[in-house]
């Protein structure tokens, strides 16, 4: 066990993309966040003159506003182990709970500056739906997992029995912290993290696809030749209307739905299978 390395946060909300990241930041430097034409550049102490100096070397990038706030603050709350249907998601600085059932799956997670660290309802609700299609005969053995984050869904299916996992994700952060849990939890032998779109990888050959993703990225996914091969989708990420849609256009795929987790009437998650073979 080991502290909490992230204590106090100071960030910069820059506008554009870094274009390269510097190589040699400083020891503060975190990590850099990604969204849209964004970059959220963290610190573990303030650094203004290491920020100056970036915006005099790429002048594409102009400093929106700055931030300080605990690492709790950031990811909504505290970082607490977290059991969900039998898997047990550890944060490597929390003493562990009391005793787990003994068939319990525990991982390490340290979910560093990218969310998914299993309190969001679509986190949860997916690992339920997890637990759900393991329970399938025969179980899956190669799974997709687009939108990685920070690898927890690939972490759950190694966990559960899955022998090769490929976990996508385009953010370059929530790839570097997705193969650091994978190292930390010693899988780097079945599960492989790769930088990428999701609708690229869709073709890849695979039992189980998870997708806990934006709306728009997944219907991207659904409209490919390669989502129809998946003996079992498991689809999050949806608000009610987006669901709706969602569980419409796997009906007409000849998909049958087996299970849909709906949370704070907001939130759904979709567990079908393919009716392309003779239902498991």
């Amino acid at each position: 066990m080991y502290d909490n390395p992230y204590g106090i946060l100071h960030i910069y909300y820059l506008s554009g993309r870094l274009a390269p990241e510097p190589e040699d930041f400083g020891g503060a430097y975190l990590g850099n966040w990604e969204e849209d034409d964004t970059s959220f550049l963290f610190f573990s102490r303030p650094a203004p003159e290491s920020v100056d100096a970036l915006l005099a070397a790429q002048p594409h990038l102009s400093l929106i506003d700055t931030f300080q706030m605990s690492y709790d603050q950031w990811q909504g709350g505290a970082i607490e182990p977290q059991a969900i249907a039998g898997v047990v998601l550890q944060p490597p600085w929390v003493d562990p709970p009391p005793a787990s059932a003994p068939d319990a799956v525990v991982l390490k997670l340290d979910p560093g500056l990218v969310f998914g660290n299993g309190t969001h309802p679509t986190t949860a609700d997916c690992i339920r739906a997890l637990k759900a299609a393991f329970s399938r005969k025969p179980a899956p053995e190669t799974i997709l997992d687009l939108g990685t984050g920070t690898g927890v869904l690939a972490l759950a299916a190694a966990g559960l029995g899955g022998r090769r996992i490929l976990a996508v994700d385009l953010n370059p952060l929530a790839t570097r912290t997705a193969h650091r849990n994978i190292a930390i939890n010693e899988l780097s032998d079945r599960v492989l993290v790769v930088r990428g779109r999701a609708e690229t990888f869709i073709e890849t050959s695979a039992d189980l696809l998870v997708a806990n993703i934006h709306f728009a990225v997944l219907q991207e996914v659904m409209a490919s030749t390669g989502f129809d091969r998946k003996r079992q989708v498991v689809l999050s990420g949806l608000l009610r209307s987006e669901a709706r849609t969602v569980e419409n256009e796997l009906l007409r795929r000849d998909f049958r739905i087996r299970q849909v987790w709906r949370r704070d009437g907001t939130w759904c998650t979709i567990h079908a299978t393919s009716g392309a073979k003779p239902p498991l």
